[in-house]
């Protein structure tokens, strides 16, 4: 168990698929390293694989992609999209619905991923009623 107030080193482990989709190795969290106000993992997304839409409740999060293309959706009706290449940084703000999308159909996207929740998934709300949309597509 963390001791408040100390440097800790954790050791990435085995990648678990969260509830949006998306794979990401453990990190700093308020479990891991007891941290207070951040989160940072390590996350993944296959080929031409499609994350779920969803939103972090009170919190920022910002990518770096380390490899691969992203495209990120997002929106109150997903209606926005950016794309995000290897050495590229985005920023989402609190609150805000997206969905991630791995523009590759043979590469994984690999992405550092700093949110300002330090529990790992506690802030994400998925949203159902805006996977599929017709207009979220492979582009």
């Amino acid at each position: 168990m963390p001791v408040a107030g100390k440097c800790v080193v954790v050791q990435a482990g085995e990648s678990t698929v969260f509830a949006d989709g998306v794979a990401r190795a453990p990190g700093i969290s308020s479990v891991t390293a007891g941290s207070e106000r951040l989160c940072f993992q390590l996350s993944t997304l296959p080929p031409g694989a499609i994350g779920k839409a969803h939103l972090h409740a009170d919190h920022e999060s910002a990518l770096y992609v380390l490899e691969g293309e992203t495209v990120l959706w997002f929106g109150d009706h997903l209606e926005d999209r950016i794309e995000a290449r290897t050495g590229d940084f985005v920023y989402v703000p609190a609150n805000t619905p997206h969905l991630p999308m791995n523009a590759s159909t043979t590469d994984p996207i690999v992405l550092l991923v700093a949110r300002t929740d330090p529990n790992e998934q506690e802030s994400m709300t998925l949203l159902p009623h805006l996977d599929g949309l017709p207009h979220v597509v492979r582009a």
